[in-house]
């Protein structure tokens, strides 16, 4: 399947940049150039906050339940054309094509799951004390939400923000990743081509900072999105903060998995190596600190470096690849510097922890052991294939280090005891906690974290709930 060149989605209209410059996308599994992608400077934006701007007062005037069908549509559409989308993604992003697909699906699950939502935005009567007085909350979209979004999960990144904001008559601007243009592109011909009203939704690429500064300093936009790094959303954040603007950040994380004493250490492998190893550990809910009752770490590492070393990794179009590449050589590089840390530092490398040989960028799924809290890989957020592994004796020793770290996005905990579940749950500080499982984000769940891994959610009814003004009103008769 050919890549195609990607164009800006502005007024209804796909549409080359007005200075016509572009950027180049390159597949990470060969480093080669694949395509295009337009670069869209500030009379872009202009058109398309003037389009939003339209957009909205056409959107927040439909019906719910109106909005929910053409939501609907694009839901089937994206079922329809998964196939397709998927190729693009791997090509793209370098992830195994049987996740880019599941990618896509997922997205139709979320979009239906919003436009259901959506139709449930009840205010409320609240009686008076004074009988004669009438007293309604009444519950509206906030208007115009810029979304920025990243390159590892182009299309998931994108789509929880724009269910959360059209099912509540919000229109979007989407900055959508550069690294990764086309299949978020092909989410937003989804809704185009299902219905959605010209100006409600629109695409752009380009310069991420020039283009946040922009859109959230400006006054049609009223509220902010932003997945992506803690150093980033912290700024972008203060940004929004100088201009009253609403935000949701979804952050960096440093998930923590423990491996209580009495732990199923077959289930707890199972549960965790795929998710460890799932689009080459460029996952921010990805585990990360693995932290292994002494009694089960060496059962637990000879189990993990195992499935390590029995994942194919290859190009993601390839049948049997399990692992694709890392998406740049950014990521490479990071990896070998946490490497080169890890072994300084002491730690014990079972598997993996080198660059495979050959074009594109490529790093073997890698289980480090015994290491340190002073390394690197225990303190800053991988983003890759790494399992760093260390043992605990007393469970208070295993639930301090999880808190340890500013990040509080994700954790993971095995345990048999009801009793070791519930100080878990009642004292692991993160927004969202597995226990005898794997991940299982779904759209009625919230998703989001605490501390510096953000604030707001991005799923349940809370996502929706931050795209909407609350208002009292209050009437006397006379």
């Amino acid at each position: 399947m050919t890549y195609p060149d990607t164009r800006l989605f502005i007024d209804g209209q796909w549409q080359d940049a007005q200075e016509g410059r572009t950027l180049a996308v390159f597949n990470p599994a060969s480093g080669q150039e694949i395509g295009r992608v337009a670069h869209a400077g500030i009379a872009d934006l202009d058109r398309a906050l003037a389009s939003a701007q339209k957009g909205f007062d056409t959107w927040r005037a439909m019906a719910a339940v109106e909005r929910a069908r053409i939501m609907r549509r694009a839901a089937a559409l994206m079922r329809e054309r998964a196939d397709a989308i998927g190729i693009l993604l791997t090509q793209e992003q370098g992830k195994p094509l049987l996740e880019a697909r599941g990618e896509a699906v997922a997205a139709a699950d979320i979009i239906e799951w919003f436009a259901d939502e959506g139709q449930r935005v009840y205010g409320r009567i609240v009686p008076a004390r004074n009988p004669a007085v009438q007293q309604w909350v009444l519950k509206d979209p906030v208007g115009v939400v810029a979304a920025f979004t990243p390159w590892n999960f182009p299309i998931n990144q994108v789509v929880r923000k724009l269910g959360a904001a059209l099912a509540a008559g919000c229109a979007v601007i989407v900055k959508a990743p550069e690294e990764t243009p086309a299949s978020p592109a092909e989410l937003v011909r989804a809704f185009a081509d299902a219905g959605v009203p010209v100006g409600v939704l629109n695409l752009v690429y380009g310069n991420p900072a020039e283009i946040s500064s922009y859109l959230i300093a400006h006054p049609v936009v009223k509220k902010v999105t932003f997945t992506g790094s803690t150093v980033v959303g912290k700024q972008l954040a203060a940004l929004a903060g100088q201009h009253m603007k609403r935000v949701t950040m979804e952050l960096g994380g440093h998930a923590p998995v423990i491996v209580c004493q009495d732990a199923d250490v077959a289930l707890a492998v199972k549960a965790v190596a795929g998710a460890k190893f799932r689009n080459a550990g460029q996952v921010c809910i990805a585990p990360t600190r693995f932290l292994v009752h002494e009694s089960l770490r060496a059962e637990f590492v000879a189990a993990l470096t195992r499935h390590a070393e029995g994942l194919k990794v290859g190009d993601g179009l390839q049948e049997g690849t399990r692992m694709g590449p890392l998406a740049n050589a950014r990521r490479v590089q990071a990896m070998q510097g946490f490497m080169a840390d890890a072994r300084a530092q002491g730690a014990k490398v079972t598997t993996g922890g080198e660059l495979l040989p050959g074009p594109g960028h490529f790093f073997a799924p890698t289980v480090l052991d015994d290491v340190p809290l002073s390394a690197r890989v225990f303190n800053d957020e991988p983003f890759g294939p790494v399992a760093a592994v260390r043992g605990f004796t007393q469970l208070d020793e295993a639930i301090a280090e999880a808190n340890r770290l500013p990040y509080g996005l994700a954790a993971y905990a095995f345990t048999r005891s009801l009793k070791d579940a519930h100080q878990l749950a009642q004292r692991v500080e993160v927004g969202m906690l597995w226990i005898n499982q794997p991940a299982t984000p779904s759209a009625e769940l919230p998703f989001g974290g605490l501390k510096d891994s953000g604030y707001g959610s991005e799923g349940g009814p809370e996502a929706l709930e931050a795209c909407l003004n609350t208002r009292a009103i209050s009437i006397t008769p006379v």
